[in-house]
């Protein structure tokens, strides 16, 4: 289209208000960051076209101090699908995907999808949330899927493409979990897995690292000459790398794992794998319905009854509780906080105080030393 009419507004560099040919609307045209946009103002009335023109100039001027409500014709048709659509692909790039991922994303993206991002507000999140616990999921549930949506907002604001996100609620989580493996039970667990996974079990009991740290680990992480393993910054939790010895029951454990990089390949050529634990020379994803078999094999697990009064048998312990045990085993062998706190990678104090679980043990010896002073 051709413009007929072009009025300047306020002084140079503050774009224009023009109309084209074959239409009676006025079009707002300014400028952000060098790029041109046009954008019409809805209306042939000049004084409503000219105070919808200078509400758009207070937004870029509002962008420009770096408080970002400035949005684009484009971007304020982002729909919160496109905004997870992007956090998938974030995930993918670092190598975060997971089932538990995918699983919490699910229902808040059916939720809020076909939302414009732009219109998504905290009273919105909290309608949700209401939703979500009158349907009677766990606070920690409903809070892993607000994480995700809170995530994607952030990611979508650092690339410029949203106002500064709605602030998200967060319920309490009174039901942390504090299971952790005495010695018999994790001997148990181990010898009911299957072979693929035995090592690595063993590998998260004696150093605490999260499920996702183990099965990322490469070759080209292990200095065997150096005996040390370093974690990549990519591949931790929080963002930090970390280094861990080749010490006591982990020099034969990666010793092993050596022995057994040479896998079958196509045409029974063999090959090397780069995988420190793999599975056949594949990775490793998903393994919960291996570590749900070994448990009730293990005899570590629980019965409930379904809605139809037929009994199930649900698995005792998590994979997460291996990182719990090998904190509390840490402390009870006299290992500076300090220490184990860099062993397994947690950040936090607090997190930290409460996988430090005390049990019933725990209690019986600090009572018996409590004794046996009051004797001296």
């Amino acid at each position: 289209m051709n413009i007929v009419e072009t009025i300047r507004y306020g002084a140079r560099g503050q774009g224009a208000l023009v109309r084209f040919s074959g239409s009676a609307h006025w079009y707002s045209r300014y400028f952000v960051r060098g790029k041109e946009h046009v954008e019409s103002t809805g209306t042939s009335d000049f004084k409503k076209a000219r105070r919808f023109h200078r509400q758009k100039l207070d937004e870029i001027a509002t962008d420009r101090q770096g408080l970002k409500k400035f949005v684009s014709p484009v971007d304020r048709r982002l729909t919160v699908g496109d905004l997870f659509d992007a956090l998938d692909a974030d995930y993918k790039l670092r190598k975060k995907d997971s089932p538990s991922y995918r699983s919490h994303m699910k229902p808040i993206k059916k939720h809020f999808g076909d939302w414009r991002a732009v219109d998504l507000s905290a009273e919105a999140v909290d309608v949700y949330i209401e939703e979500r616990l009158e349907a009677e999921m766990s606070h920690g549930s409903i809070n892993r899927e607000c994480q995700l949506l809170g995530q994607a907002l952030r990611l979508a604001f650092e690339r410029q493409r949203i106002p500064a996100p709605p602030p998200i609620r967060h319920l309490p989580e009174t039901s942390v979990r504090q299971g952790f493996f005495e010695a018999e039970e994790f001997s148990k667990l181990v010898a009911a897995l299957p072979d693929y996974l035995q090592d690595l079990t063993r590998f998260a009991y004696l150093t605490g690292w999260r499920r996702g740290e183990v099965i990322s680990l490469r070759w080209s992480d292990v200095d065997r000459p150096g005996a040390v393993i370093r974690l990549r910054p990519e591949e931790s939790k929080n963002g930090q790398g970390r280094t861990v010895p080749i010490d006591g029951d982990l020099a034969p454990l990666i010793e092993r794992r050596w022995q057994g990089r040479l896998v079958e390949g196509e045409g029974d050529i063999p090959r090397v794998t780069d995988l420190v634990f793999h599975n056949a020379g594949e990775p490793i994803v998903d393994f919960r319905k291996a570590w749900a078999t070994a448990c009730v094999k293990a005899g570590l697990y629980y019965v409930v009854k379904d809605e139809a009064g037929k009994e199930k048998q649900v698995p005792e312990k998590l994979f997460h509780d291996l990182r719990r045990t090998a904190v509390r085993d840490m402390i009870r062998a006299g290992v500076p906080e300090r220490v184990a706190m860099d062993i397994t990678g947690h950040k936090t104090r607090s997190v930290f105080d409460r996988y430090n679980i005390v049990n019933e043990r725990d209690k019986r010896e600090a009572l018996q030393r409590r004794h046996v002073y009051s004797r001296a």
